[in-house]
């Protein structure tokens, strides 16, 4: 960083510069639009089409040396860079002085003629230039240093003006969007938007964020989930309804975790799980393709096969993993056995939150390519269809990835009075102190009483799905706007 006495020196000369530009009637601010008719991505890649001809091209300065008669610099758009030759001859001697002036990180709009230099540099020989803003903040130095993981995150403009790579993450997030609403569109879903505020906090187990609605005079919550309005959707007749939209949830924050995040959310009637999970499995591929043009990505020096899914369920996995065979034993047993393991247990967990809590423990680490956990416990899944065969388990699936959940789904609970029964437990649980359990909601109970059909359901953590596709290590650095504690 740049002494804060040499820091101030460098804004006070930049704002000088500017009070003499509007002092002079050349008030970059006041210029309201410019003419820019060319890619510089397209001139560099296609340069034998442009090669002595006239283009005209805007972005901000990023390098310039001057050299007495003649200076070179660098500008750079959206998508590409490229080098400008700049000379009194071509100017004039009052443009060109005026040119001498520009500060890194001023935006330029100019026009000029596309030339190889002796060095066979692709180039832009300018004719004339206007200054479309000034900026009388510096960027950082060498105009390549910004590594601080927190002020490139608090500074997402510059990062992405001073490291390329971010925005190719970004270009790669905006693909896998595309491509999921495309898929689904094509399959015949139908977008909708949700309800942010609500006043029930329903849809999965978490920690709502709680405002204030001055003219209603009551309290809402921010959406931990689209799940529970998309269902009223298919109750009243659509039968593929999907939404991608934002999240809230007031919980931890770590690597895998931000306060509010994007999700994917369907709903497809006369569905079960099985159906869903080759669902994931095509938008997951068809993502992968898109934004990295194949099915074989590196994460973290680990090599992902997403042209290679597997299926186990929760009981057999945690027999593999451990030994133990939750199928036999009954609660005490269960507790019995968890402890064994050396994991701690606290109050009188249910044979299924012990099943689950062994899973998450000892198992989820071992499930390094995209493997589906099947058939989880009743006890955590409000919300999803019991297995016919087995009445503790459910019709419930969650997708791994290196020990990351990146999908939930399940055949979608449709019985109005196990789904009260289940609700009245979460409220109990609600009103003991957890958090995280769900709210009683009437009207979706009303819902289920005028009938949904059979239904298969999904959530796909977007920005997950996007840290595996871009080898991001961190959730933030998939999220242009990550949540920050502010500096006081």
């Amino acid at each position: 960083m740049e002494p804060e006495q040499n820091l101030n020196a460098i804004l006070q000369a930049r704002r000088e510069k500017l009070n003499n530009l509007v002092e002079a009637g050349k008030d970059p601010y006041e210029v309201t639009s410019f003419d820019k008719q060319n890619d510089i991505k397209d001139i560099v890649d296609n340069f034998e089409n442009y090669e002595g001809k006239k283009v005209k091209i805007a972005g901000r300065v990023m390098a310039k040396r001057v050299m007495g008669k003649a200076s070179f610099a660098n500008i750079q758009d959206e998508n590409g860079k490229i080098q400008l030759y700049v000379s009194r001859d071509n100017l004039g001697e009052e443009e060109y002085t005026a040119y001498k002036k520009l500060d890194i990180g001023d935006i330029i709009g100019l026009e000029g003629e596309v030339f190889l230099t002796h060095k066979e540099e692709k180039s832009v020989r300018v004719m004339s230039y206007t200054l479309l803003s000034k900026s009388i903040q510096p960027l950082p130095e060498k105009f390549h240093g910004l590594k601080d993981t927190d002020l490139r995150y608090r500074e997402r403009y510059v990062d992405l003006i001073v490291n390329p790579d971010v925005k190719e993450t970004f270009i790669r997030r905006f693909k896998v969007i595309k491509t999921i609403r495309d898929y689904l569109d094509h399959q015949g879903y139908i977008e909708f938007e949700t309800p942010i505020l609500s006043t029930v906090s329903g849809g999965a187990n978490a920690r709502p964020f709680i405002t204030h609605h001055k003219t209603l005079d009551l309290d809402m919550y921010l959406r931990i989930a689209t799940e529970l309005h998309l269902k009223r959707l298919v109750v009243g007749g659509f039968e593929k309804v999907y939404e991608i939209g934002r999240i809230f949830r007031n919980e931890g924050m770590s690597i895998k975790h931000n306060p509010e995040f994007t999700t994917i959310e369907l709903y497809a009637a006369y569905e079960d799980y099985h159906a869903i999970m080759k669902l994931t499995e095509n938008i997951v591929k068809e993502s992968a393709k898109s934004a990295c043009g194949t099915l074989q990505v590196t994460y973290e020096d680990t090599d992902i096969d997403f042209d290679k899914f597997t299926t186990i369920s929760m009981l057999d996995l945690v027999k593999r993993e451990t030994s133990v065979d939750f199928n036999d034993l009954d609660d005490g047993q269960a507790i019995s056995a968890t402890k064994k393991l050396g994991i701690e247990v606290e109050g009188s967990p249910s044979w299924g939150e012990l099943l689950n809590l062994v899973f998450e423990e000892k198992c989820e680490d071992a499930l390094i390519q995209p493997t589906f956990v099947i058939d989880y416990p009743v006890a955590i899944s409000p919300l999803a269809k019991r297995k016919p065969s087995d009445k503790r388990l459910t019709e419930r699936f969650e997708l791994f990835v290196l020990g990351r959940e990146l999908a939930n789904g399940f055949s979608e609970l449709n019985d109005p009075i196990d789904q009260y029964e289940r609700f009245k437990e979460q409220q109990l649980a609600k009103d003991s102190g957890d958090e995280e359990a769900s709210m009683m909601d009437k009207d979706y109970i009303k819902a289920l009483e005028i009938g949904l059909p059979p239904t298969g359901g999904l959530g796909i953590g977007i920005d997950r799905l996007v840290m595996f596709l871009t080898n991001s290590s961190s959730i933030r650095d998939v999220l242009p706007f990550p949540t920050m504690k502010p500096i006081e």
